[in-house]
């Protein structure tokens, strides 16, 4: 295998803030135009290929949701040559279905975050990207192909995801309110995430790690921090066998989708009017657009 830059970018959620087992090339410290990133970036080798490792929470997980700089995190790795993110996350249930320690991969996404910066234009130039299905397809569908194969529990696709503010978990009324939407899964990290992800012309899916049923089943424990962080260790270690599987499987999976073009027809703004300063932070991010 080659040291150079690392094409397959890995966002660990809440328990995985790093990966024991992997071989550690070297560690980055990236500035990007909006900040830096939630830590360290870790370069390793899995099963002979070179990914870029950040822990979402910062490690030994000091960053609220609320607090990430989602921006800083995907433009960073994106600078260190990332072409698709496999992210993974912690999840309540919102289905009798969807058990805990079950990994889902999620293909439709509701926002119900408020605070949170969730793109990378504006400041003078306009760009609408179609996020109509928020997940690479392709990619998600390795995804589900290595839980399976990994035989970890759960390994369904096809679910809404909720992502809401915290750090509060939810509230009874806000739970159900989601079960009548359809949604099937609930957790605070995955926006504005993959918003810039497909911003930044990456491919990104996400596995959703399942830590305990939301609030609304009455036969089950309130949903309490004890609770999900036993689970989240748990999951923590099956998601380390599964990148075993997922690494090399993406590195060689060709980039046949529409997300490396996501940005292709939709700047809006003319050329003359983009503001320089605007370009130049845009230009680290989407240099085929905005270094002419």
């Amino acid at each position: 295998m080659t040291h150079g830059k690392p094409a397959i970018g890995v966002i660990g959620g809440s328990g995985l803030y790093d990966l024991p087992g992997a071989r550690l090339l070297r560690e980055e410290e990236v500035d990007t135009p909006w900040g830096r990133p939630s830590d360290r970036i870790a370069i390793v080798e899995i099963e002979g290929v070179a990914a870029a490792f950040l822990p979402r929470h910062g490690k030994g997980h000091r960053i609220l949701p609320s607090e990430v700089n989602s921006r800083a995190n995907v433009c960073a790795l994106k600078q260190l040559g990332v072409e698709s993110v496999l992210a993974f996350s912690a999840v309540g249930s919102l289905k009798e279905d969807l058990h805990p320690l079950d990994f889902v991969v999620p293909s439709q996404i509701i926002d119900r975050t408020r605070h949170r910066p969730d793109t990378f234009f504006g400041g003078g130039v306009v760009a609408h990207v179609a996020f109509a299905d928020p997940f690479c397809k392709s990619l998600s569908e390795l995804m589900v192909e290595g839980i399976r194969a990994s035989g970890l529990p759960g390994g369904r696709s096809g679910e809404t995801l909720v992502c809401m503010e915290g750090p509060l978990f939810s509230t009874r009324a806000e739970s159900e309110l989601y079960r009548r939407f359809g949604a099937g899964l609930i957790n605070m990290s995955a926006l504005p995430e993959c918003k810039l992800a497909r911003e930044a012309e990456l491919c990104y899916a996400l596995v959703c790690m399942v830590t305990d049923y939301d609030c609304w089943k009455a036969d089950a424990s309130d949903v309490d921090i004890q609770m999900v962080i036993q689970n989240l260790q748990r999951n923590a270690d099956n998601a380390r066998r599964l990148l075993q599987r997922l690494v090399p499987a993406a590195s060689r999976s060709a980039r046949t989708c529409a997300c490396k073009d996501a940005c292709q027809h939709a700047i809006i703004t003319a050329r003359e009017a983009r503001p320089a300063e605007t370009v130049s932070q845009l230009a680290c991010l989407l240099p085929r657009y905005f270094n002419e």
